[in-house]
């Protein structure tokens, strides 16, 4: 049996106790040279992917509010990368996040916008339901004048399971606010877009 690492956490060594019977039930030998810490990398790797049960996104955003300068336009950040595990199959799921908001009173720092990202897809979810928390985080935290998200990513239970759809791209997107306005939406796909 391995040795665990100096200062390993409790239920580090739980979830790869678990892992090692998952290996051993599927017939496989746990204790052979390359599966040996095995269990304990896939139990960092869980800990690490699902972290964002341990944060709050809505003290993230608060953390850096700013009372804005009258500005009344969209503050847009596109092209957020993010890696989540799909809760119905534990595979990954990945893709991009493309948000925006018009302040009302408060503008946030932009690294923390990217991180509410993090925080809602290091979670076992569904895209669908990853939009909706973004933005109702966002709505809720900033109150804002219209908030907008915007997801794509690639499912690997589509892609390398199920139906095996290699390039197959989902989009999911919910807005409140000025974002309700057709013209609005427009513009924020459009500089999105390019």
């Amino acid at each position: 049996m391995e040795t665990n690492e100096p200062g390993q956490s409790p239920l580090r060594e739980e979830i790869a106790g678990h892992y090692r019977q998952i290996i051993e039930l599927l017939g496989e030998d746990a204790g052979r040279e390359g599966l040996l810490k095995t269990p304990d990398r896939v139990a960092g790797v869980m800990q690490f992917m699902l972290q964002g049960y341990a944060q709050d996104p809505e003290a993230v955003l608060a953390s850096a509010m700013f009372r804005e300068e009258d500005y009344k336009q969209m503050v847009i950040v596109r092209d957020i990368d993010f890696y989540s595990l799909c809760e119905h199959h534990l595979l990954p799921f990945f893709g991009k996040v493309h948000i925006a908001y018009i302040p009302r009173k408060y503008i946030t720092g932009l690294s923390k916008i990217p991180r509410v990202v993090d925080i809602f897809a290091r979670r076992l979810q569904i895209q669908e339901r990853m939009t909706l928390q973004i933005k109702e985080c966002i709505q809720k935290t900033l109150d804002p004048l219209g908030v907008m998200v915007v997801v794509e990513a690639q499912h690997m239970c589509m892609q390398m399971r199920g139906v095996e759809k290699q390039n197959s791209l989902t989009t999911t997107s919910d807005f409140t606010g000025f974002f309700q306005q057709a013209k609005t939406r427009e513009e924020f796909m459009n500089l999105i877009r390019k």
